[in-house]
């Protein structure tokens, strides 16, 4: 019997499907891994005022984000690659749903079009790179860590559009024991000092694709950019960013428990990492020169993986006090599951010219507070501690 939904002949009469051989076909450009710039490892234009360029990674300059603006743009999102963007032709994308966990584990092949007959939703959700705030652990603690050194800019918030990935797991048909999907990109190899690591890829557990995992084809009202995952990613709302596959090639749904490098070699701290913590920055240039008055109004942005934010503080000199930061966009809907971010700003009064550290700390509404201190972790993962940011008040 064919899911509703589907089309009859997407599925596969074999046994064993590998994503290998979909990427072979499907990925029209070649791409070269371990790009020294922005392009060809990334295809969008990167401008310094709004970058900081990395080579296979880019991040957003908190000084050109539009304080009036809620949504990042898909132009100005940071990028997180391993190897280089493809290129995929989406009239003969397919995605491969297959493993023991089906009923039928031969499995399905699922086009475009296929997925877009389920029910479309949509949601807000913050996207952030696991290793956001990376640089601080050396810069604010004096500690060494391995991996991009991320300010605060691996992060955006957007409007995602796609479908429920239990409504295609559930027309598909998954046995009562599953406990583990495995998603699959459609990427090059990973290869790190001569190993070739595979396709990027990692799992979690069937409780995450049954609670408000999506397959997205869309961001902000348009198709996902090719950075950004054309023509269909994972979203794992809340989670880290490596969670959300790009360029997702397929499913595998096991009644065992499956692991990759992904959630074992890296992304894991005495296990894998899955929610973001609580982080805040303040949309303004690092060192950056304010000029004096009797007032300056302050802007930033605070958010969690776990829940909205409750509350956020700030200090402008250098955490001996504390005041209340105010909301500017408060209650702003997201849909589904997705939390956004929030919106704030601070009147500093007759400031004094000179040097300061402004801090900000954000606590969200599952009592989850910014330390002083982040956990260190040789990978340089979860910064979570309250920044420094340095200011000269001319």
């Amino acid at each position: 019997m064919t899911p509703p939904g589907l089309n009859r002949r997407t599925f596969l009469t074999t046994a064993a499907l590998g994503a290998a051989a979909v990427g072979a076909t499907q990925v029209t450009d070649s791409v070269v891994a371990g790009a020294a710039a922005g392009a060809p490892a990334i295809l969008k234009p990167l401008p310094a005022e709004r970058f900081i360029d990395y080579g296979t990674n880019a991040e957003t300059r908190w000084d050109s984000v539009d304080p009036r603006r809620y949504l990042t743009p898909q132009a100005d999102l940071f990028v997180r690659n391993h190897t280089a963007t493809p290129r995929i032709d989406p009239e003969t994308y397919e995605l491969e749903i297959v493993g023991d966990g089906l009923r039928d584990p031969a499995g399905v092949k699922l086009t475009l079009d296929d997925l877009k007959a389920f029910r479309h939703v949509e949601t807000t959700s913050v996207h952030e790179c696991t290793g956001n705030g990376r640089s601080f652990f050396t810069t604010q603690q004096g500690q060494e860590v391995s991996g991009t050194k991320w300010t605060l800019g691996a992060v955006g918030a957007v409007r995602w559009k796609g479908v429920r990935l239990q409504d295609v797991l559930t027309a598909v048909g998954v046995r009562p024991d599953a406990v583990s999907v495995q998603a699959t990109g459609l990427d090059a190899s990973y290869v790190d000092k001569g190993v070739d690591y595979g396709r990027v890829r990692r799992p979690f557990p069937i409780e995450k694709a049954f609670d408000d995992a999506l397959l997205v084809w869309g961001a902000n009202g348009e198709d996902l950019l090719p950075d950004h995952g054309f023509p269909l990613r994972l979203l794992l709302p809340g989670w880290i960013g490596i969670a959300s596959i790009k360029w997702l090639g397929s499913l595998e749904v096991s009644t065992s428990v499956l692991t990759s490098p992904w959630d074992t070699k890296w992304y894991n701290v005495d296990g894998p990492l899955t929610v973001n913590p609580v982080r805040s920055a303040l949309e303004l240039a690092w060192n950056a020169e304010i000029p004096a008055g009797d007032r300056i109004v302050l802007s930033g942005r605070s958010w969690s993986g776990a829940a909205p934010i409750a509350r956020v503080e700030i200090s402008v000199d250098g955490g001996e006090t504390w005041a209340p930061a105010v909301p500017h966009a408060p209650g702003r809907p997201t849909g589904g599951h997705g939390i956004g971010w929030a919106q704030w700003d601070y009147t500093w009064r007759d400031p004094e010219p000179g040097t300061y550290e402004i801090l900000v700390r954000a606590t969200d509404r599952a009592g989850r507070t910014q330390p002083d201190v982040a956990a260190h972790n040789p990978g340089g993962y979860f910064f979570d501690a309250v920044v420094r940011h340095p200011v000269t008040v001319v």
